[in-house]
């Protein structure tokens, strides 16, 4: 509706973090939750833990983060939203929104969710490439060619690790598993079609970015891209076929989460 924002969250105080969907009238000021994903997805939040000291995202040791939301897309037509998950490196629909929220579908590394009451939910890679690690800002990019196909666009992190269940796996040697990089990686921008009929998604275009185990975004600005790499510090403009326009560094003690471009 108009007037009325959606919100990731968490709640103060709460036993879990960035695991919870919000609706909020600015009219009104009246904030909804409208999805627990703990409650949603209790199965799959039963088998989970709470960060340890030892872990590769020790600075949050002792919070339950184990899901963490990191974008939401909401799906008019339907009812429904697109949410990315930086935990589980996947992106996860839930329709019914504001009825009875139900998981739909989720896409990423099937294997990942294999022993989980989720498998039968996961959509089918179609086609030989390597899926997204810890990726951020999942957008709602094109319509598809008929009714239940479309296009998402997402900055794919590629970056592998695991702390909140006891998991092992095995990813593609040009993934990376090291927060700061070992110089070899890189990041993404995808490009994904989401064929709901066939229950699928496929890779349809990918470019090569600076390398940022965390945070980040790429959107589109006309027929170029906004990237940010926010580990690398370091921003920038492509054009459409992913070569790069102009870049700008920065330093500061923390990383740049997103970068925007408008023309006001």
């Amino acid at each position: 509706a108009v007037g009325v924002v959606l919100a990731l969250a968490g709640v103060t105080g709460g036993e879990t973090v960035e695991d919870r969907l919000l609706s909020i009238d600015l009219d009104s000021g009246a904030v909804t939750e409208l999805v627990d994903f703990s409650q949603l997805m209790e199965p799959y939040f039963e088998t989970t833990r709470p960060v340890g000291p030892g872990d590769d995202f020790f600075w949050q040791a002792g919070e339950w983060d184990w899901l963490h939301l990191n974008s939401v897309q909401y799906m008019a037509e339907d009812d429904s939203v697109i949410v990315s998950s930086r935990e589980t490196s996947a992106i996860i629909k839930v329709t019914g929104l504001h009825s009875t929220p139900t998981v739909d579908w989720l896409a990423g590394d099937e294997r990942f969710w294999e022993d989980t009451a989720y498998a039968d939910l996961c959509l089918t890679q179609e086609g030989d490439f390597v899926p997204q690690y810890g990726q951020h800002c999942v957008e709602y990019y094109a319509d598809g060619e008929e009714e239940g196909v479309y296009y998402l666009a997402l900055y794919n992190n590629n970056y592998w690790s695991l702390y909140s269940r006891d998991f092992t796996l095995e990813v593609a040697d040009s993934v990376g598993t090291d927060l700061y990089g070992t110089g070899d990686e890189t990041s993404q921008v995808y490009i994904y079609r989401i064929d709901e009929n066939a229950r699928t998604y496929a890779l349809v275009s990918s470019f090569d970015v600076p390398y940022s185990s965390i945070v980040s975004n790429a959107s589109p600005c006309g027929d170029n891209w906004v990237v940010n790499s926010g580990v690398a510090m370091v921003f920038g403009e492509y054009d459409s076929e992913g070569k790069l326009i102009r870049q700008y560094t920065y330093n500061c003690t923390m990383q740049n989460y997103r970068t925007f471009k408008y023309d006001m």
